[in-house]
């Protein structure tokens, strides 16, 4: 009785196909990969040393049927000036209000409450960001 073989000889015919097709998705997945890693990197970078200047919304308060005042903490590097932008929305989400405020002050820590003049009654305010000028 002879011993069937069901495999081919190992070395004797080379790399199979599925073996190169294999190597070719490792070395594009990792290449991929650190790509991706250096793009992250980049755009934390980019963000947490770029950021000149930073705000936060303290609290608001609907004053009247057309005055909306909102208070800001506004984080930056001394002698930074910048622009932060508001907005104030009524009851069925329509955006009753947008404000432009600049910050002068030479201080590295700004406390101020501002106003918004609105055009209907306003139940929300937000700050939708502040940039560096």
């Amino acid at each position: 009785m002879s011993a069937v073989r069901e495999q081919l000889p190992e070395g004797r015919y080379g790399r199979s196909a599925d073996e190169a097709a294999d190597r070719k998705l490792r070395i594009t997945g990792a290449v991929l990969g650190v790509l991706f890693l250096g793009l992250m990197g980049w755009f934390g970078w980019y963000y947490v040393v770029d950021s000149k200047i930073s705000a936060e919304m303290i609290k608001f308060d609907v004053v009247s049927a057309t005055e909306v005042q909102v208070h800001l903490e506004i984080r930056k590097d001394e002698g930074v000036k910048g622009v932060c932008t508001l907005r104030s929305r009524s009851e069925d989400g329509a955006e009753v209000a947008r404000k432009d405020v600049r910050v002068d002050e030479p201080a590295s820590r700004v406390d101020r409450v501002y106003s918004l003049r609105t055009t209907a009654r306003a139940t929300s305010a937000e700050l939708m960001g502040c940039t560096a000028r």
